[in-house]
This record gives structure tokens, sequence and C-alpha cells, in this order.
């Protein structure tokens, strides 16, 4: 009768305890022992924000799985508050230290599951106890005790997900807050100038957005703190919560040798196995496949830390299970606003040299005739093969489930064109007959065929003539400088006043009708363009 297996697991948040209940289902006779340094496991720390803001009323619902319900439904043993200080690889130990002192513990398999730490950069005063992360169940609770008078101020400084949903659930509970990101717009996983309405949502949720600075100093002062910004502006609160990024807690597999990235990401390969054969890695400590162009990179989400920990004991329990990849589909709400995104940004394809094409639609979330239809802003980047780089979409309604239809498509290896041809549920109070994923689709199709031409409201041609092909009554609302005006409507018969030695780009609201114009332009003889997303992107992209 063969030995059972011995299975340690260093974390007991997503990825940790993902692995443990996986494996006992997988395997009934293996003992298995999580270790936690902190008090809890099995958590969600994503719902911090909103215990914070009170929309998640009691605390213990944030809380999925307790020790003695792991114990009692999945026979694994929990040991919190212990704290794994050493990895003996040539003798498959680990060094463990709790309230009692130190003790070792022996492993056929090893899962490190350590996950990542709120990280700040250098600045001085940042020693001060009033500067707080939000990454624990315990930073939660010392934020809410910080709390207690109504009056507080709070700055936070980075608009990343963490951030926004921070900022915006304490506006909730009442708190005044300040933001301060460095670059010139909230949430880098979107592109500056499909981020500005995020912007604008937390401008009227009475949030004070100070953009393009940074902190270089803290102050520490009565009752509270003072940022000094690079500008010299100083701005107090009661707390600063700091929200600047992650670094992973790979100290252990550093220590111990075991191969990780220069940015200190355990490396693992597709069945998430470290260079150490008998030791597994996943969640927010590991490197992982970046699948649009096959480098490496590290995305700390909740989903891929359960699925990858879900991998880890398929393999551990004898099935060949491997992990492909992470394109980063996320989503977060902001007050009215839902924003999501998948793959690469326009920002991180000119960072990396990769030439690329993009389109901008804003399609209605349903039927636009059906009652409570809210317009989406669309954006799609891909290449010239039609591979999806990327995406990203803001709106009311309907935004999650278009993200997830691109990353599914993504993942399945579709094309942008193929977009179009996907098969999604349709009745107006959702949708229109044509999903905006599908109009995506159509529009990517256009130009991966050249019955398109898009042209870019940050980098129009300097010579060409821009064709408003709007009715009077909406160009006076706003316009594109020195462009001109022909209603679709006119223009087969007004075709004489237009130069046809000369670029001409057709615009119009939001590009459907500035495509009808370059079709008519270009069977007629015209060198003609399309202004991608229309006066609405134009507008977007010179007001960033």
């Amino acid at each position: 009768m063969n030995k059972p297996k011995k299975i340690v697991i260093i974390g007991g948040v997503a990825a940790g305890a993902s692995a443990a209940a996986r494996l006992r289902r997988l395997d009934e006779s293996a003992q298995i022992i999580m270790l936690e340094r902190g008090e809890y496991v099995s958590y969600a720390n994503c719902g911090l924000p909103y215990h914070i803001g009170g929309i998640i009323a009691d605390r213990n619902d944030l809380i999925v799985t307790k020790p003695e319900k792991f114990s009692n439904w999945f026979n694994i043993e929990v040991r919190t508050s212990s704290e794994v200080v050493a990895i003996d690889r040539a003798n498959k130990r680990v060094l463990i230290k709790n309230k009692a002192g130190e003790y070792s513990e022996s492993y056929d398999s090893l899962i490190i599951a350590t996950g990542a730490s709120a990280f700040t950069s250098k600045t001085d005063g940042d020693e001060n106890s009033k500067i707080r992360h939000l990454w624990t169940m315990s930073d939660m609770d010392g934020i809410i005790g910080a709390l207690k008078d109504k009056s507080a101020k709070v700055t936070i400084v980075g608009g990343g997900f963490i951030g926004l949903e921070t900022a915006e659930n304490l506006r909730h509970r009442g708190v005044g807050v300040t933001l301060i990101q460095r670059s010139g717009h909230v949430l880098p996983v979107f592109d500056g100038e499909m981020a500005l309405p995020l912007t604008s949502e937390l401008i009227e949720m009475g949030v004070n957005v100070i953009l393009g600075r940074t902190v270089k100093k803290y102050e520490d002062v009565p009752d509270g703190i003072i940022a000094i910004l690079d500008n010299g502006e100083r701005v107090f609160s009661n707390i600063v919560i700091s929200s600047t990024g992650i670094k992973p807690n790979s100290a252990l597999a550093l220590e111990s040798g075991i191969e990780c990235s220069k940015d200190g990401f355990i490396k693992v390969d597709e069945h998430m196995r470290t260079s150490d054969e008998n030791i597994y890695a996943a969640g927010d400590v590991v490197e992982i496949d970046e699948p649009i162009f096959n480098s490496r990179t590290h995305i700390p989400l909740a989903g891929p830390a359960n699925k990858q920990g879900r991998i880890v004991a398929d393999n551990i329990a004898g099935i060949r299970s491997s992990y492909r990849g992470t394109y980063g589909a996320s989503v977060v709400k902001l007050g009215k606003l839902t924003a999501a995104s998948v793959g690469m940004t326009e920002k991180r394809l000119k960072s990396a040299g990769k030439e690329y094409l993009k389109i901008y639609i804003h399609p209605s979330s349903s039927a636009s005739y059906y009652p409570g239809a809210a317009r989406m802003d669309m954006k799609l980047l891909f290449g010239a093969d039609g591979t999806i780089y990327g995406a990203q979409i803001i709106g009311q309604k309907g935004v999650d489930k278009r993200i997830d239809s691109i990353s599914q498509a993504m993942f399945n290896g579709l094309k942008a064109d193929m977009l179009g041809a996907l098969e999604l549920s349709y009745a107006p109070p959702f949708s229109s007959a044509k999903d905006p994923v599908n109009y995506l689709g159509f529009v990517a199709s256009n130009v991966l065929s050249g019955k398109s031409t898009p042209a870019y409201a940050d980098e129009m041609p300097a010579d060409a003539i821009v064709l408003d092909v709007r009715e009077p009554s909406e160009v006076s609302g706003g316009k594109i400088p020195n462009s001109i005006n022909i209603p679709l409507g006119q223009l087969r018969t007004r075709l004489s006043e237009l130069d046809k030695s000369r670029l001409i780009v057709a615009s119009c609201q939001v590009g459907l009708r500035g495509y009808l114009a370059e079709r008519i332009l270009k069977q007629n003889g015209f060198n003609a363009a399309n202004l991608s997303g229309g006066y609405l992107t134009w507008k977007a992209v010179n007001s960033k």
C-alpha cells in the first residue's frame, strides 16, 4: 500500500485555499496542511472596500471558509498565525514560526501561495503610521477604526482598482476624499481618452482628483498628515491610503534558490511547477504566460489565482493540467459607471514597439428604442493579421458581458473580424440584434479588408480635409476646427465641392455616418478615410 502524500501549502487565501479544497476532492488519503501567517484564510479581499463603505454590512460575509469548515468538510488542517520562515529544499522541510516558537514540517509536495503585498515607493516620511494600505482584513479593520469621526478626510495615493473602489466607498460612508494619481488619468489598464469619464464620475461624487502629480514628502501634523506634492501643493487628511502597486511575497522562494524573475515573481512552467520539481507556486506571487505575444507577465487578479490553485492540485494528484496564461480580463464599478478591459493597452503596445490598428465605437447597451438604453464607449486594438490585442469598454450597462465575450474570443484564438460572427443572445432589454461586440467585428472586418481606412483623432493627417457629415444642428454643439460640413444626405449631390487631390477624412458623431460617407467618396474616386469613433472620440482625445 502506497504511503499517503503529505502536501504543505504556504498561504491560505485565493490560490492556497483553492488548491487545498481541490486536492482533497481528488485525494481522500492525502495529508494536507495549510499554513497562513495571518489570522484569516479564504477571505474575499476584493470585498474589503465595500465593507469600509457599508455596502457589505456584515464583516463575516467576507470570510468564505473558516478553518473549522476546512477541517470538518475537507479534513484539511489549517494553522493560522503560522509563518513559514524558511524552506529546506534538500530535506523537503519548512521552518514555521508561531506564537509558541519555531518548529519544522516535512512535505512531499509544497505549494507556495504567498501572494503579494501592497507596495509604496520610498517617500520621505512614509514610515508614519497614518499611512495605510488596503490589502488584508487587518488593514480594513485599521482603516475603519481610524475613521470613526464622520468629518474625517482621507488621501488616496494611486488610482488603480483598489484606489477607485476605496474612493467610491469612502464617499458612500461620507468621508472626504482626495485622490492623487501620478499619470494623467486614473485606471492604468485603460488608455487616457477612454478613462476620461471615470475622472468625471469621481468629481461628480465629490472626490478631489489630482492628476499628473506625485507625493514627494509626508509631514506629520496633529490629528493628521500632509502629503506634499511635486508642485509644492499640500494636501491634509487624517490618514493616507497608499495604493500605488504590489510586490510579490517571494522572499522564501528567493532565499531557497527557487528561480524568480528580475522583479521577484516566481517562475513556473505551464503546470505551475517551479524550478524545484517538488514545489509548485500559484497566485499573485508567480510570473505567468502572456499569450498575446508569448511573453511573460504578472497579473494579480483573483480569477487567475483560483484557477492556478486548481491546476496545481490537479498536477500533484496526477492529472496533467496546464495553465494557458492570463489575458487580464478585469472590471471595476465606479458610481454609475462600469469600466472593463482585457489584454494590452495602446500605451503598452507603443512601449513594446508593436504595430497595431485601433477602432472606436459608441453603441447602445440595449436596443436604442428600449427604455433605459445607455451609451457604451468601446475601443478594440488588433494586428494587421486580425489578432486581437486588447479591448476597453466603459458605460453604465452591459459592459461586463461584452468584455467577457471579447476575452473568450481572444482565449480561443479568434481574429477581430470573427467577433462579427459570434452568436450572442438578443432581446431588446439586453442588446440589439447586432450586439456591440458583433459591431466591433463588422468594423474590424471593414478595416482588415480595406473597405475602410481608419483615421485617428490623435494623429490626424495635417493636410487632410475633415468632412463633417452631421446635420447643422449637431455641428452647432461643437465641431473639429477647420472642418467643413456637408450633411450625409446631401453628399452625393455636392461631391464637386471637394478636392480629389487631397485626403478627405469623413467625420460624424460616432463613426457610422462617417463610414457611409467614406464608402461614397471612395467609390467616386476620392482618397478617403473615416474618423474612428467620430466626434465623440475626437472630443475625448483632445480634452485629455
